[in-house]
């Protein structure tokens, strides 16, 4: 009984390191594409109103 080891915090924290795993890949590909994606959105725009 003495040596029965508690994993009832373990899943929660796989949940969150799987959730910063995934904030920082999203916030690399924004970082590296950024400037591409607010051209498209420039382009469309400028399309939008000509």
């Amino acid at each position: 009984m003495l040596f029965l080891h508690r994993e009832d915090g373990q899943g929660l924290v796989e949940y969150a390191l799987v959730l910063v795993l995934v904030a920082v890949v999203v916030i690399a590909i924004l970082t590296l594409l950024g400037p591409q994606i607010g051209n498209v959105f420039s382009r469309i725009t400028n399309g939008l109103g000509a």
